[in-house]
């Protein structure tokens, strides 16, 4: 009764997890009954699983799978009732998946029952003994099964949650691989997820889609994105900037023209749409088309059917159309200048690209891309962005979007002389806040005082670095007197010291 009383005591103690509480039992029963060797199983699906044990090896822990009903361990599981093998070595039944035993050896296996489920099995290899001891120990297994089922239960629950965990875990992660975020986009703010997830659920369909956004957002670059995950991927992309071709060339360079069909026609020649036959038109700005253009446009959406400037003759074309344009079409629409018939023929599947203020959290990870390749395309060393030069690009209100980071980044490499872009190596509408009209400023939340000051530290200290710790020689390269540096050095608080063996 000695061990039924320090189980009991183990577990009414026991304040920590239920897999050490387990241990601390089978620790008692090594203590108090010799014990060399013991299991504890959990039935899982359809087998019984080893998840604690006595004696055991890794190795050993691991080949511990018992399908129900398979074995000693798997009968016991299959009905419940316990099992005494007076002599493991002359029963077939016995399997020994967990190793071979020296001598002649007993086992014992009894089942955990809860909430009348069998839910595991504890099982304990024990010396060759009479019947009636084998019979006692089976007993004393049977209560202990009994007062740690609930404990044993909550374990088992704990491995379940644990593995569902892992389960959804794992399928969000293969969630996330498949949706195969474009390699040539950047960004992981939600608002540009929503958009790569609207591409991949597109890019298999003929659909037409119309792709709305600021200009400098890069609508093109979704475009190719679509193209490059769609069925049509080995066959071409031909974008066209409508805004940039001149009104009496916009035919011929969307449908081609026949030789001697206008002045200057000296040979037949294939538009955009031909060219791009099998594959897909990209068609950017495409408010900023004419009338008379829109109508033969809306042909080709229909009947994919066109004839070349200065002929009669059909051409028909398998052709995607993908549009871009970052005016307003519905206000085109409501003066009659955009087709509604039109519209809603492009307006299939529409996408909306947030602008680059809308997406503030990607404006580092933006510009950390263009410093990369623009080091690379200039053959320079920059490893970094200053602080305060992060600080101004992430309160500008970037009115040209990405395209504006892409040139500032590149800009600010080209006149960089030093392994950091720095504040003063952006462009001035970055450096006057009257010319940036940044959010932080429209909300009245922006901290001008402390955006100087910042910028001033940046610029005295590189100067005193530049002079190896020369403040005379600081301020005459800063255009400043010896008194305005040295008040300046003390209001903000610069350790010139260390800078004086910096070269």
């Amino acid at each position: 009764m000695d061990i039924i009383y320090n189980v009991s005591h183990a577990i009414l103690a026991h304040k920590k997890s239920v897999t050490s509480l387990i241990n601390e039992v089978f620790d008692v029963l090594r203590r108090d009954m010799n014990l060399q060797r013991g299991t504890l199983t959990l039935k899982r699906d359809n087998a019984l699983i080893i998840e604690a044990s006595i004696g055991l090896s890794a190795d050993e822990k691991k080949r511990g799978y018992y399908k129900i009903g398979e074995g000693i361990t798997g009968r016991v599981g299959e009905t419940g009732k316990s099992i005494i093998i007076p002599d493991i070595s002359k029963e077939p039944a016995f399997l020994g998946k967990t190793g071979k035993r020296l001598g002649k050896t007993a086992f014992i296996c009894v089942p955990v029952i809860h909430d009348n489920e069998v839910i595991g099995t504890i099982s304990i290899d024990s010396p060759f003994a009479n019947e009636t001891e084998l019979n006692d120990k089976r007993k004393l297994l049977e209560i202990i099964a009994n007062i740690t089922a609930d404990g044993i239960a909550v374990l088992r629950n704990e491995i379940e949650e644990r593995e569902a965990l892992i389960a959804e875990n794992q399928r969000l992660k293969a969630e996330l691989n498949n949706l195969n975020k474009p390699d040539s986009i950047v960004g992981n703010c939600n608002r540009m997820r929503m958009v790569y997830s609207l591409i991949f659920q597109v890019a298999p369909s003929p659909a037409t889609v119309l792709i709305r956004g600021e200009s400098g957002t890069g609508k093109e670059l979704v475009a190719k994105a679509i193209h490059d995950a769609s069925p049509r991927k080995s066959k071409p992309f031909i974008a066209v900037n409508c805004a940039a071709l001149p009104e009496n060339l916009i035919e011929s360079e969307l449908f081609g023209h026949e030789k001697g069909s206008f002045t200057g026609a000296n040979y037949a020649r294939k538009g955009r749409f031909e060219l791009a036959d099998g594959g897909t038109v990209f068609l950017d700005e495409i408010g900023d088309i004419s009338l008379a253009t829109q109508v033969k446009l809306l042909r080709i959406i229909q009947e994919k059917v066109f004839e070349r400037v200065g002929s009669n003759t059909p051409i028909k074309v398998n052709v995607r159309i993908i549009a871009a344009t970052s005016r307003n079409l519905e206000e085109y629409m409501g003066v009659g200048k955009f087709r509604e018939d039109l519209y809603y023929r492009l307006n299939v599947f529409p996408i909306y690209l947030p602008s680059l203020r809308e997406r503030k959290t990607d404006i580092i990870l933006l510009a950390d891309y263009f410093l990369e390749k623009y080091n690379k395309l200039y053959i320079k060393n920059i490893r970094r962005i200053s602080s305060p030069a992060i600080n101004m690009l992430m309160s500008y209100h970037w009115p040209g979007n990405v395209r504006e980071l892409e040139n500032t980044i590149e800009r600010a490499i080209l006149v960089s002389n030093d392994e950091a872009i720095n504040a003063y190596d952006l462009p001035p509408s970055l450096q006057t806040a009257k010319e940036t009209r940044t959010n932080l400023i429209e909300e009245g939340t922006a901290d001008f005082t402390q955006m100087i000051a910042a910028f001033e530290e940046e610029l005295i200290v590189e100067a005193i670095k530049e002079t190896n710790g020369n403040i005379a020689a600081a301020a005459r390269k800063l255009g400043l007197t010896p008194r305005i540096i040295h008040y300046k050095i003390r209001m903000l608080k610069i350790d010139t010291e260390q800078y004086k063996s910096v070269k």
